[in-house]
């Protein structure tokens, strides 16, 4: 897996519960069979063979740029701005 070190802006994925065991399980019985070191590791593997096939389909192969997390996904919604609080509020 080509992990880029240390990443503050790192990101968790979210599973159903369901999903989840099914990875828990996947990963007790054969990750350190595959080298995989931990769930985190498996996961990473996992997800960034999928981008590169989503690459190698819909990009010619080229790595697609970054898009940082504070970028909206296209077609996301606007972030809500929460109310302000405090004696300045109205």
């Amino acid at each position: 897996m080509s992990l880029s070190g240390p990443n503050p802006r790192a990101f968790s994925p979210y599973f159903a519960t369901a999903d989840a065991c099914r990875v828990r399980a996947a990963f007790a019985a054969a990750g350190h069979l595959e080298g995989h070191a931990s769930i985190s590791e498996l996961i990473g593997t996992a997800t960034l063979k999928e981008v590169r096939r989503l690459q190698r389909r819909h990009n010619n192969g080229k790595p697609w740029e970054p898009i940082r997390r504070e970028a909206p996904a296209p077609g996301a919604a606007p972030k809500k701005k929460k109310p302000a609080t405090g004696s300045n509020a109205e």
